[in-house]
């Protein structure tokens, strides 16, 4: 029986998830076309970025939470649409740190999009957490943070106060 090299198959690895950029949370594999997938049964979500300005030049799809206006934002055919209510920013740490300059691209091997984390795919897309019921289950809830509510079939969007709903 021939033994494939440790670096050829460590080639062989890297090599596939460049081609595919398909990334898996707290599982082993990626299910459906989903760039980023979260385990089911989940209680976290994905924190969105804090920001105290808005973006001057964003892609359509841009998620963020605005601390001055404390609401979940998202960038739509060149509007900002509120995504909830004003809430709370109380418990947004601020950061204190040097911005590296850099991004995470996934889907992708580069893109011309301005942000932290890019999704960058033209046949797949964002699979967020599914989460039932957040507004019971996720025991610390972060401003800014989002899901899929299982339960309401709606994407849940936490503003430091409360979960706004959107189908």
């Amino acid at each position: 029986m021939m033994k494939i090299p440790a670096l050829l198959l460590l080639g062989f690895c890297f090599s596939w998830t460049v081609v595919h950029g398909q990334t898996a949370i707290e599982k082993l594999t990626v299910d459906g076309g989903g760039v980023l997938d979260f385990a089911s049964g989940t209680t976290k979500g994905i924190i969105l970025p804090a920001v105290e300005t808005l973006p001057t030049t964003p892609a359509n799809g841009t998620f963020l939470y605005d601390k001055n206006a404390q609401m979940v934002k998202m960038f739509a055919n060149g509007a900002w649409v509120n995504l909830s209510d004003e809430g709370d920013n109380s418990a947004v740490l601020p950061y204190s740190g040097t911005a590296a300059g850099t991004q995470t691209v996934i889907g992708a091997k580069s893109t011309a999009v301005d942000g932290v984390l890019v999704l960058e795919a033209t046949d797949k897309a964002l699979v967020l957490p599914k989460v039932a019921s957040p507004h019971l289950n996720v025991p610390s809830p972060y401003p800014g943070m989002m899901c899929y509510d299982t339960d309401a079939k709606a994407l849940a969007v936490y503003d430091g106060t409360v979960w706004s709903y959107w189908k």
